[in-house]
């Protein structure tokens, strides 16, 4: 009797201290999600002098912004990048080069939160700010069947979202998840991770819609993003579709491993 005493108290002081952690993730998680630059950055500070910052308005009422170039000749797509869940817009400064010198248009789509905008990010306020992009570029006669959307890391949830907004010219997933909720961490039950998690980020519920062609980019040795989920994603897309998955490349370095070649290969094929 003693010691099965003794083992229901260990049990629940086991599931007490437990249910305590899944509680601290739980109220903390945003602030495991988002890692937000709130310094501001100049176009050409940051190597990209022909690129202007736009302010927007979000659906919801809240600032938000980006910087924008268009296309050296009107016929070429305008690629629409919402960058990953740190840094701001000028981190992507190298990625936003390359793209730009082959011609391209651009939109660096800045979030709430990030690179002296104001409030906090969400699901919901990011998915209203990269809204606000789209809606500013076909507003000005940018069609969407001219927009690449192109969605980094946390990024993939944005440009996937966006795909439920508009029918894009094609997307460029790098390293995405296939939901926020698979990424929690092992110890959490993944029923309970999915009845916990307030911004989903669902990139895989959101395969089956996509019609427009496809490239998913992925490093086999991220460590941030499982490089399984990006061949999940790839497998549940049913349009034209390829993948790129680089076999000595981690979460932040692909464009170190020839990424970059390999996404305006993609662009170029498909433009005309």
């Amino acid at each position: 009797m003693v010691l099965a005493r003794i083992a229901i108290e260990a049990l629940l002081t086991f599931g007490g201290l437990y249910l305590l952690l899944i509680g601290v993730v739980a109220l903390g998680q945003r602030g495991m999600i988002y890692h937000p630059d709130p310094n501001r950055s100049d176009p050409a500070e940051a190597g990209l002098p022909e690129m202007v910052p736009v302010p927007l308005r979000a659906g919801d009422g809240w600032p938000a912004g980006g910087w924008y170039a268009p296309p050296r000749n009107p016929a070429r797509p305008t690629v629409v990048f919402f960058h990953g869940n740190s840094g701001t817009v000028a981190t992507c400064a190298v990625k936003a080069r390359a793209l730009l010198d082959a011609g391209l248009g651009l939109f660096l789509v800045e979030y709430r939160g990030y690179g002296g905008i104001p409030g906090r990010p969400s699901e919901k306020g990011l998915v209203a700010d990269g809204r606000a992009a789209i809606q500013w570029l076909t507003g000005r006669g940018v069609p969407a069947a001219r927009l690449v959307l192109y969605g980094e890391s946390l990024g993939s949830g944005i440009a996937m979202a966006m795909t439920r907004l508009i029918q894009p010219m094609m997307v460029v997933l790098e390293c995405p998840f296939t939901a926020v909720a698979d990424l929690a961490p092992p110890y959490i039950l993944p029923v309970l991770a999915r009845l916990l998690t307030l911004d989903r980020f669902d990139n895989l519920s959101k395969m089956a819609g996509l019609t427009a062609p496809l490239l998913v980019v992925h490093g086999d040795l991220d460590e941030t993003v499982p490089v399984a989920m990006g061949h999940a994603l790839l497998a549940a897309a049913d349009t034209l579709k390829e993948g790129v998955f680089l076999p000595t490349a981690h979460h932040a370095d692909l464009w170190d491993h020839g990424a970059g070649e390999r996404v305006l290969d993609f662009i170029r094929r498909r433009m005309d």
